[in-house]
């Protein structure tokens, strides 16, 4: 299947300002919803043939941060582009409030542990992000803290980088009305109301505090080694097209190969041939 190009679409170039209002969270760059699940299951048979490739080569992995605000579409997206993967090369961690003994740390110890391996695939739903999200609005650390962390962000992920992982961050953009209409779904529905939390309505009301937060995050910490993406997260369907979009080309851009076999094919055929 040709290129779609979502990559370049919804990349947050380093040094621009991002104001959220720009863009759109219904932006489907023209695909329609048929087309974008072919292209999502086409996407998905790809991604399986490069993770098996990159867990085999064994020499990089993948970091992949989702970020959004209550019922953006970060499980669902877990769910549906990562979860028809081998999970012997792929793993999730959720970060929830810090326990007290991650807060005997620094902020940054508790994500370092969970970096992923060579040759896998390691997702974070919520990330080091939070320290400069839900620290800075509920003012858990002073401003002093919290406005330093973006360049501590910016050097771990480089040294991340450096270490042969590839970072792929995206930020789930989901428009206040439907994050509204997702929260009462959740509270109408039996099977989903365990999803809803008392703090959902406090976000819910600190919402342009929220967005000012994330605009500051994307912006200073969009780097040439770790770019933010601003998926449009109204729409199913094109999230997890874009997501699933991005995902594949930056690893086929990895370009991951098998290694060199262990032994001598035609000596190893020809010994078992012999014990047979």
């Amino acid at each position: 299947m040709p290129p779609i190009l979502l990559p370049d679409r919804y990349r947050v170039e380093p040094g621009a300002a991002v104001r959220l209002a720009d863009w759109k969270t219904d932006d489907s760059a023209g695909i329609d919803r048929p087309a974008a699940e072919q292209r999502l299951a086409g996407n998905i048979d790809a991604l399986q043939k490069l993770q098996h490739t990159l867990y085999a080569e064994h020499q990089r992995s993948v970091l992949v941060v989702l970020q959004a605000m209550d019922a953006g579409g970060k499980d669902s997206t877990i769910r549906h582009v990562l979860g028809p993967l081998n999970p012997q090369g792929v793993q999730v961690k959720n970060f929830k409030r810090p326990t007290p003994d991650e807060l005997a740390h620094d902020f940054l110890w508790r994500m370092h542990q969970h970096t992923p391996r060579q040759g896998h695939i390691q997702v974070f739903n919520r990330s080091h992000y939070e320290d400069v999200l839900v620290a800075r609005v509920d003012q858990l650390v002073p401003d002093s803290v919290w406005s330093e962390r973006y360049q501590i962000i910016n050097e771990f992920e480089r040294a991340l980088t450096q270490a042969g992982t590839v970072i792929v961050k995206f930020y789930l953009h989901l428009s206040h009305r439907v994050q509204g209409e997702k929260l009462i779904e959740r509270l109408e529905l039996p099977h989903k109301r365990w999803k809803f939390e008392p703090a959902d309505l406090e976000s819910r009301r600190k919402w342009d505090d929220y967005m000012r937060a994330y605009e500051d995050a994307l912006t200073r910490c969009s780097t040439p080694h770790a770019p933010w993406h601003i998926i449009p997260a109204d729409d199913k369907w094109l999230r997890l097209l874009t997501v699933s979009e991005i995902l594949r080309a930056t690893i086929e851009h990895m370009n991951p190969q098998f290694p060199d076999p262990k032994v001598d094919p035609a000596e190893a055929l020809r010994l078992l041939q012999q014990l047979a």
